[in-house]
């Protein structure tokens, strides 16, 4: 079921050039989707539209089924989000800029802030001015601003921009726990390739404006047709693949199986050919290969 449907959004700035290309993509219930893309690729304005903070010129997006063009308020009462950098009024404390915050919406409850400051682990600093805070625990407090009170959907845009790796893992921890305790779904637009990669279930990868592709994430997919030979035969066991319909590059290892063809029976014939076999592993495509792939020029 999906929870947000992005339907046929297109996108043009003043001067004429062309943000979206009438893009659609879903973010089903309970899953975490990764938005890829270079610079300039329509991630940060696809966010902003759902928000309802941009306008889009053609197309609409529903959020549980309630139009953000026609009926915000209703459609984004579901949802919370870190859209672009997270700014904080440097001279109160955490727990004052998240009242401050909250009265925008008219809601505040103490229990709920305090599980909130807890989960991200902000709770021994909630009462420190926002301006000792570290880069990493703004972005926490940010987390804490977007769960309050809980939504059904979390966006985030670029969350671990500017993070140290040990800060970078306790993002990816804390929102794995989210979906993982309280079914949080997610749409998280990031450049780390490898945290989609660890994150995600699926992803959407955008090109000049342009969907490129949605599905799962590549090196997810269970299915291995695709093998790495390491031998010093790298002549012989060229033939013996190519014989049976495969190929080989020499350069990459990389064996592609022909249709139907068990990989422990060209393992065996290669052995029966008496090719050197180093080594014979599945390949699984990452998720870098694919994108580096699909967004070539």
């Amino acid at each position: 079921m999906a929870l947000i449907e992005v339907c046929n959004l297109t996108k043009v700035w003043r001067a004429g050039k062309l943000a979206l290309d009438n893009v659609s993509f879903e973010l089903r219930q309970g899953e975490i989707l990764g938005l890829l893309g270079h610079n300039g690729a329509g991630k940060s304005t696809t966010l902003g539209i759902i928000l309802g903070m941009i306008s889009a010129n053609a197309g609409d997006v529903l959020v549980n089924g309630h139009s953000v063009k026609t009926d915000r308020a209703q459609a984004l009462s579901s949802i919370g989000a870190i859209y672009e950098a997270a700014h904080f009024y440097d001279y109160l404390t955490g727990w004052q800029n998240l009242r401050v915050l909250c009265s925008l919406s008219g809601w505040w409850n103490e229990s709920e802030v305090k599980k909130m400051l807890k989960l991200v682990g902000l709770e021994q600093r909630a009462h420190h001015l926002t301006k000792t805070y570290s880069h990493g625990m703004r972005q926490r407090l940010a987390l804490a601003q977007a769960l309050l009170p809980r939504p059904k959907c979390l966006l985030l845009d670029e969350p671990t921009d500017g993070l140290d790796p040990e800060g970078i893992r306790e993002f990816r921890e804390l929102v794995l726990r989210l979906r993982a305790e309280f079914g949080m779904t997610i749409l998280l637009n990031s450049h780390l390739l490898s945290e989609v990669e660890q994150m995600c279930d699926r992803c959407v990868i955008l090109k000049l404006g342009r969907k490129m592709y949605e599905g799962v994430v590549p090196s997810q997919k269970k299915k291995h047709d695709v093998f790495q030979l390491l031998t010093r035969d790298v002549s012989k066991a060229r033939e013996v693949i190519e014989s049976v319909g495969g190929t080989f590059d020499p350069v990459s290892h990389l064996v592609v199986l022909p249709p139907q063809q068990p990989a422990y029976e060209l393992l065996r014939l290669l052995i029966e050919k008496t090719v050197r076999v180093d080594s014979w592993t599945a390949h699984k495509p990452t998720l870098e290969e694919f994108y580096l792939g699909m967004t070539a020029a």
